[in-house]
């Protein structure tokens, strides 16, 4: 239990620095942001009032007759209720629903993809450490020639072969525009469509990573005195290289899982440029673009609490998978 309570304590302290970083930088940025806004807002035909510049004066910092402590708590009860501000990318859209409605595309699409690139690459790395000299090892630098690749390289060379050539897939988007988003099976099969052509360079990309640090691990462990026992005392091949050698020799894939788990929100900004995506990192782009604070604060305090909830997650189940850890903090 006190392991488990000195990690709450320390990812809570964690959040609370990250908020407070969100609420400082654009209080150290040059010039005044609130007028940048606002002056976007009145370009798009907004009615800019006092009230508005006082809100946005709160949220970013400004020229406020507020001490900074009362705009620091400000700040705090707007992020508690989930209150972001208006998107000036995207006004008068909040920035909570602009969010909401760009953030599955991006889990749905860089999840599953990363997921399968950590079980492809796991798997088949697991299987060229414990079978050494085999032809399987010798595709290991193939893999990692892949894993160097840029992404947006990657993406331009399936989109030249298999969207503009054969014609498989899509050029570019998230669904076919004809159809209206929903749970239906038109519009999931046409999102499943646009989404292999991305989700497979996030694959590709990946999973020679994962390939080549599992397969060392393997390779390391296999000389541990707990294999060699295991086979001292004739238990079969494959119950030993799950349960013995790949049991102990996942356990850095899974603390590198959590990081690629929490990033996951970001997504991949130059894959979803290249397919036009409608994701999470798209927005990211955007709202840079645009000078968009509000959008950028948003974003990077979803991706903030993302990557310590998906680290919080993985210590929590690393005690499980190793009591050593747990015992040792």
């Amino acid at each position: 239990m006190r392991y488990y309570l000195r990690k709450l304590a320390f990812y809570g302290a964690a959040l609370w620095g990250a908020l407070t970083l969100n609420f400082f930088i654009p209080r150290m940025m040059p010039g005044d942001p609130v007028d940048i806004l606002l002056a976007k807002l009145q370009q798009r035909g907004a009615n800019v009032g006092p009230s508005a510049r006082r809100a946005y004066e709160l949220l970013l910092g400004g020229n406020t007759n507020d001490s900074l402590i009362h705009q620091y708590f400000a700040y705090l009860g707007n992020m508690l209720h989930g209150d972001f501000g208006v998107s000036v990318s995207d006004y008068p859209t909040p920035v909570a629903t602009v969010i909401s409605s760009s953030l599955p595309w991006t889990v749905a699409l860089v999840g599953i993809a990363t997921l399968l690139a950590v079980l492809v690459g796991t798997g088949l790395g697991m299987l060229a450490g414990w079978r050494r000299g085999t032809w399987l090892d010798s595709l290991v630098p193939a893999t990692t020639v892949l894993a160097a690749v840029p992404y947006f390289w990657l993406a331009l060379i399936l989109v030249a072969v298999f969207a503009i050539n054969l014609g498989w897939f899509p050029l570019l988007g998230g669904y076919d525009v004809s159809l209206s988003p929903g749970w239906n099976g038109a519009f999931l099969s046409s999102a499943l469509r646009y989404g292999v052509l991305p989700a497979l360079t996030i694959v590709i990309s990946s999973a020679g990573g994962w390939l080549l640090g599992m397969r060392n691990m393997m390779v390391s462990t296999l000389a541990e005195d707990y294999v060699l026992t295991a086979r001292a005392k004739g238990l079969t091949g494959r119950r030993t290289m799950v349960w013995y050698a790949a049991r102990n020799a996942v356990l850095p894939s899974i603390a590198g899982f959590a990081n690629s788990l929490g990033f996951i929100v970001a997504g991949s900004i130059v894959t979803e440029q290249v397919f036009s995506y409608p994701g999470i990192g798209s927005k990211l782009l955007e709202a840079v673009q645009n000078d968009d604070y509000a959008l950028m604060q948003g974003i990077f305090l979803v991706i903030t609490v993302a990557v310590l909830g998906a680290n919080l997650l993985v210590d929590l189940l690393y005690a499980l998978v190793d009591p050593r850890v747990k015992a040792n903090g």
